[in-house]
């Protein structure tokens, strides 16, 4: 529901998590979000904005990210540790943010998280890729060994 805190008088939005969590977050954070953004442009941002693709505990963290960002009223260098330390993540909270980050169309932290991801994969081998995400092989080992031998730089 957008509304006016009584507190701030503050525009607030309000969302809820696919999990039924209900967040009461200002306007300005989130017009970061260029999903919300839209929404509230078209109107449509009067009530409770479900988001069905993110779970409150991601959701928290997006909004803990994009508060930090909006009302920065620290350093750019204080900002860029801050975000060093943000990012240390297992790597399921990783994609889930990454995947929020996504759907809410939040550039900076799109960019951030994706950083990350190509950090853990720089210098490292295809098969370590596949280790470090989990990642199946779909090939049978003779199919493998096919590909070595044809194209050994790339292992």
């Amino acid at each position: 529901m957008s509304s006016s805190s009584e507190n701030t008088g503050k525009k607030m939005i309000i969302l809820k998590s696919s999990d039924g969590e209900t967040f009461e977050v200002e306007e300005a954070v989130m017009l970061e979000s260029q999903t919300i953004k839209h929404m509230v442009e078209d109107g449509c941002a009067d009530s409770v904005i479900p988001l069905l693709n993110v779970r409150g505990t991601i959701l928290s963290m997006v909004l803990e990210y994009l508060k930090k960002h909006v009302e920065a009223k620290t350093t750019e260098d204080d900002l860029k540790n801050w975000d060093v330390d943000f990012k240390k993540l297992g790597q399921d909270t990783l994609f889930d943010l990454l995947m929020a980050a996504n759907y809410l169309d939040i550039k900076s932290l799109l960019d951030l998280l994706c950083q990350t991801v190509a950090d853990m994969i720089k210098g490292k081998s295809p098969e370590e890729i596949r280790q470090t995400f989990r990642i199946q092989g779909d090939f049978t080992p003779e199919e493998e060994e096919e590909i070595r031998t044809e194209t050994p730089r790339a292992f």
